[in-house]
């Protein structure tokens, strides 16, 4: 067989597919969804057993390699994205998609979690800064919420009650500032190397509100005690208004999602699996070369142990099972049919399809001989422990009396 080159939106289409997290219809997309899991959890693991001096000192340089072999997989993975941008954003053009990737939320944390390692190499001074910005790699673990729909069920809370918590979140600055202001003009003169100005009392009104104080900065005047109490109660409350946004949030959430199920307009779909054998006309031909009814779709393909998602271009091989859905017809009569079981000494063993005596009104469908469907032709000796599927417009009785 002649091999088809692919052309580069082919290439690329399939590189998107490889590290767009969640797309697992083929090995190689799967593949590369744990491997690139595997380095992350592998990398964050070995910064922070870096840290520990004990563990260093005996397998430090070890563990710089892993950090630079797992880094060196992020910058090869963000390289790829790059080459891929168009399919993220089909409707832009390459540069359009390429730019509008980088200056993306995912396209930063991708960028940050590879370039502050390979910055110092350029400018060795800013060493210490650049490390700071290695956390961004960690971030990198949002992208699980691609396969796993309890934690986007969060991103889509916080998403639906982003202007309520805009909203409490200003309210929280307001009370820092005033709270800050009140402190300096009730304390200044008691603590003035404390309470210096106006903006001295951020750090204090901050852990008073969202906490209980941290300790190292106080009031120590009867007044700046009763403000401090006063602010202490408030904060309770400004704290419990984005709980409760976010409580609420879950609630409506969660709500939604199980009206959706529970209301939903269910049609049944009616079934059919096929294994491809070795000299059938569907083996070695792309989905989109099929003639295949209107009505009648491939919903998956069994390969193996892989579950692939019939596409256009996927190749069917000898061994696929094709799970095909068809519509159902509503208020159509159901088509009953009659499996029988050849027992010994039954009188069709040993006779052809052709020479056995049934009704004009009913006909052979299929016959099953050791796991191995047969077609009923009219030459097709009949054989005992055959199971045979009948169709019969009257009612057909029981093999026993048959």
């Amino acid at each position: 067989m002649k091999k088809i080159k692919k052309t580069w939106p082919e290439i690329r289409n399939i590189l998107f597919r490889m590290v767009s997290v969640g797309v697992i219809d083929e090995p190689l997309n799967k593949t590369y969804d744990i491997v690139s899991t595997v380095f992350l959890f592998t990398n964050l693991i070995v910064s922070c057993m870096y840290t520990f001096e004990n563990i260093r000192m005996a397998v430090g340089e070890a563990l710089l390699i892993i950090e630079a072999i797992t880094i060196f997989f992020f910058a090869v993975d963000y390289v790829l994205r790059l080459l891929t941008a168009q399919d993220m954003y089909p409707d832009q053009s390459m540069p359009r998609a390429t730019w509008k990737y980088i200056c993306s939320v995912s396209g930063i944390i991708d960028l940050f979690s590879f370039l502050p390692y390979y910055l110092p190499i350029v400018l060795p001074t800013g060493t210490a800064a650049f490390k700071m910005f290695r956390v961004a790699r960690i971030f990198r673990l949002f992208r699980i919420n691609a396969t796993y729909d309890s934690i986007n069920v969060i991103t889509e809370v916080l998403k639906s009650k982003k202007q309520q918590l805009l909203s409490s979140v200003f309210m929280i600055g307001v009370m820092m500032f005033a709270s800050s202001l009140a402190m300096y003009s009730l304390e200044h003169d008691a603590q003035p190397e404390v309470f210096a100005n106006a903006f001295s009392g951020i750090w204090w009104a901050t852990s008073t509100l969202l906490t209980v104080g941290y300790g190292d900065i106080y009031p120590i005047t009867t007044g700046g005690k009763v403000l401090s109490i006063f602010i202490t109660f408030l904060g309770v409350g400004m704290v419990a208004i984005p709980t409760g946004i976010i409580s609420a949030g879950f609630v409506e959430q969660y709500t939604r999602l199980k009206q959706a199920g529970d209301y939903a307009d269910e049609s049944a779909i009616q079934f059919l699996k096929i294994k491809i054998q070795n000299g059938d006309a569907w083996a070695g031909a792309q989905i989109k070369d099929l003639k295949i009814p209107k009505n009648l779709i491939i919903a998956v393909i069994q390969r193996g142990s892989e579950i692939v998602v019939p596409r256009g271009n996927v190749i069917i091989t000898p061994g696929d099972v094709l799970l095909f859905g068809a519509e159902n017809i509503k208020n159509d009569k159901p088509v009953e049919l009659k499996e029988l079981r050849l027992k010994k000494n039954h009188p069709w063993n040993g006779s052809a399809i052709k020479d056995i005596d049934i009704s004009r009104q009913s006909f052979i469908v299929m016959v099953r001989r050791n796991g191995h469907v047969l077609t009923p032709t009219g030459n097709l000796v009949l054989k005992e422990n055959d199971e045979i599927i009948m169709y019969s417009k009257k009612k057909i009785l029981p093999e026993i009396e048959f």
